[in-house]
């Protein structure tokens, strides 16, 4: 694509030069200067980025008015999506099963998706601290008010119920105990939660957000620790999304006002690690 083809692309998508640049690791300087036409001549890899990004959009992002299953994604652009290198150590890719997954698992943490293998690198401290400390609000608020369940990282959940698609997020809320197996949760939990790392960035934002839309989900949360803010997503009426930042008390959607959680507190626990 040329630079005016990607500004139109940009346009009709609705994504900032932030959200690009969060989505794709590009610096945000950078994004800023393509878009705004300041730079003339820039890196052929960061062009080739952004058009993997928007194509990628053209068939991976969610639609808001009919909730439909979307067409695969090509290698390079899920390899993109993902943040996984195209010369994967996996052979199989696209035709991997839950039984591939349950052995890998002895070894590895993995994700499935849609038949796809992705390593899942070692949580940072601060990482494990933001989860310990959601899943403690979100527990003392289905303790208080409706008896759902919290689940924490590892937890597998089995997308639609095939065999295909096993992930893990970071956080689980799940109302139906029936989904719940000795192995797994069986199906769409009501609440997800994911916070970012380098490593799923791009995964979480993109392909998960589409594929726990489709599943039938009721909310998805996307927490980004380095720009400390929270992006939640009510799935119950199409895909809306709502923006928080840490020093604010975000609403639990799924608990009909009943329950927060306060990140001006999480946010003041992070203050002390060291960069």
């Amino acid at each position: 694509m040329t630079i005016e083809e990607l500004k139109k692309c940009k346009q009709s998508s609705g994504y900032t030069n932030q959200d690009i640049a969060r989505i794709t690791g590009i610096p945000f300087g950078t994004v800023q200067k393509i878009f705004s036409g300041s730079t003339r001549s820039p890196r052929r890899s960061t062009l080739i980025k952004l058009e993997q990004f928007f194509r990628g959009l053209e068939v991976s992002a969610p639609h808001t008015e009919n909730k439909t299953t979307y067409s695969k994604v090509s290698d390079v652009e899920l390899a993109y999506a993902a943040g996984v290198n195209k010369k994967s150590t996996y052979d199989n890719q696209g035709n991997y099963t839950v039984d591939d997954y349950y052995a890998l698992r002895d070894e590895k943490r993995v994700e499935l998706i849609d038949g796809v293998m992705y390593d899942m690198a070692s949580p940072t401290l601060p990482h494990q601290d933001i989860i310990l400390q959601v899943a403690f609000q979100l527990e003392q608020c289905a303790r208080n008010h409706n008896g759902c369940k919290v689940f924490l990282s590892p937890v597998s959940v089995q997308l639609n119920q095939d065999n295909r698609t096993m992930v893990e997020p970071d956080i689980v809320v799940l109302c139906d105990e029936s989904l719940a197996t000795m192995k797994c949760i069986y199906g769409a939990p009501d609440l997800v939660i994911e916070v970012l790392s380098p490593s799923s960035r791009a995964r979480d934002m993109l392909i998960k957000l589409n594929k726990y839309w489709n599943a039938g989900c009721k909310e998805y949360w996307i927490i980004d620790p380095d720009e400390e803010t929270v992006t939640a997503y009510d799935f119950t009426s199409g895909v809306n999304a709502k923006h928080y930042t840490f020093g604010d008390e975000v609403p639990v959607g799924i608990s009909e006002g009943e329950c927060t959680v306060d990140f001006k507190y999480i946010d003041s626990i992070l203050a002390r690690y060291s960069k």
